[in-house]
C-alpha cells in the first residue's frame, strides 16, 4: 500500500496542475475532473495538511506541479481537462513508463522522491538480458556466480552460530533454514568475527564474477547503447520526473527517447568494473561525445530480505544528478 508521503507527493502534484490557487482550496473542492483519487484518499491528506508533518512535502510537490503548468516544455499555461491518478497498484507489465499521472491521455508524469534507484530487478534481468526481457527469476544469483565463496561464508556462518540440523550445502537451503540462519545473525553491520574474512571474499568473488558476466554481455557499441537507453529508462515517448534525490534537491526534467538521445549524442564507452563495498557492487559509467560529462551510476546486488534471506536482487542506481544526463532536459 502507498505511503502517506507517496500518496502526498503525486496526488498534489496533480492538484497543482488544475489551476487552484492554494493547496488547502484544491483539497477542499476534490475535483472530480481528477479521476482515481477516492475519498479516503482526499480525507488522509486533508488530515496529514493539518498535522503539518508533510508540510516541505505538499510545498515541495505544489510547486512541481504548477511549474509543470507554467512551463514551455509542459502544459504552457493551459489548465488540463482530466487529470488521472494510476493510484497504488501496479501497472501491467508490459507498461515501461514508470508514470503516476497522466495529463489530458498526452503528458505521463512519474513523481520520484529520496531515491537514485532506477530499478530493483533480479541480477539476470540486469546482467544477463540487459534489462531487455523481462520474466519471473527465482535464480540464486550468488549461487550462480561465486558457488564456492557462497558456500564458504555458509559455512563459517552455521558454525560460527553453532546451528544444528542445517543443510551441508548452501544450495539446499529452504525458507525455514534461510530464514533460522537469517534470525541468528546480526541484522546489519559486522558480521560474527569467524565470517569477516569469508564474507570480504565472498563480496569480492560475486562483484568481480558479476562484472565480468555484465561486460561479456555488452558484445558491441549497438548493445551498450541499447544498455544506456534502458538503464536511464528511455522509452519511445517522451515523459516528466518531478520529484527531488535522495539529498532532497528538486528534480524537474524531461525524458527524452532513444530518437532525441542520437540526435545530439552518441556512444564514446560503456565501461563496467568491480567495486566492493561492504556488499557486492559494480560500477558502470557512459562516457558520451556531445554531452558535458560522463554519467555514471551503480548497481548493489543484495539478498531480497537480509542475510541468506531471499534471492538476491540487484538494486540500479544513477550517481549523476539528473539535471546532467544527457537527454534529460530541465524543466521550469
Amino acid at each position: 500500500m502507498a505511503s502517506s508521503r507517496t500518496k502526498i507527493t503525486e496526488i498534489v502534484t496533480g492538484l497543482a496542475m488544475l489551476g487552484f490557487p492554494s493547496i488547502d482550496r484544491a483539497l477542499a473542492v476534490r475535483p472530480d475532473w481528477f479521476h482515481n483519487v477516492t475519498d479516503d484518499e482526499y480525507d488522509l491528506l486533508s488530515d496529514e495538511r493539518e498535522t503539518g508533518d508533510f508540510d516541505d512535502d505538499f510545498e515541495m510537490a505544489w510547486e512541481h506541479g504548477r511549474r509543470f503548468l507554467e512551463s514551455g516544455d509542459g502544459l504552457r499555461g493551459r489548465v488540463p481537462d482530466r487529470v488521472e491518478w494510476q493510484g497504488p497498484g501496479r501497472p501491467p507489465g508490459y507498461d515501461q513508463i514508470p508514470a503516476d499521472l497522466r495529463i489530458d491521455h498526452v503528458y505521463l508524469v512519474s513523481c520520484k522522491y529520496g531515491s537514485d534507484i532506477l530499478y530493483n530487478a533480479a541480477p539476470a534481468h540486469v546482467f544477463d538480458r540487459l534489462l531487455a526481457e523481462r520474466r519471473g527469476d527465482r535464480t540464486d544469483w550468488f549461487l550462480e556466480v561465486a558457488p564456492e565463496a557462497f558456500q564458504d561464508l555458509y559455512e563459517r556462518s552455521v558454525m560460527s552460530l553453532s546451528l544444528e540440523g542445517m543443510p551441508g550445502s548452501v544450495a539446499d537451503l529452504d525458507g525455514e533454514a534461510r530464514l533460522r540462519l537469517k534470525d541468528a545473525l546480526p541484522t546489519r553491520g559486522t558480521w560474527p568475527d569467524a565470517c569477516v574474512s569469508p564474507y570480504r571474499d565472498f563480496v569480492n568473488a560475486v562483484s568481480v564474477a558479476t562484472a565480468h558476466r555484465w561486460k561479456d554481455n555488452l558484445v558491441d557499441r549497438a548493445t551498450e547503447e541499447e544498455m544506456l537507453w534502458r538503464l536511464l529508462r528511455f522509452q519511445p515517448a517522451p515523459y516528466f520526473v518531478l520529484g527531488a534525490s535522495s539529498a532532497g534537491s528538486p528534480i524537474r526534467v524531461r525524458v527524452g527517447t532513444p530518437a532525441d538521445f542520437r540526435q545530439s549524442y552518441s556512444i564514446r564507452s560503456f565501461d563496467v568494473w568491480a567495486d566492493a563495498m561492504g556488499q557486492p557492487l559494480v560500477r558502470w559509467r557512459a562516457e558520451l561525445k556531445g554531452a558535458r560529462r560522463p554519467i555514471e551510476g551503480h548497481v548493489e546486488v543484495r539478498w531480497s530480505r537480509g542475510r541468506f534471506g531471499g534471492v538476491p536482487e540487484a538494486k540500479v542506481y544513477l550517481d549523476t544528478p539528473h539535471a546532467e544526463v544527457a537527454n534529460y532536459t530541465t524543466i521550469g
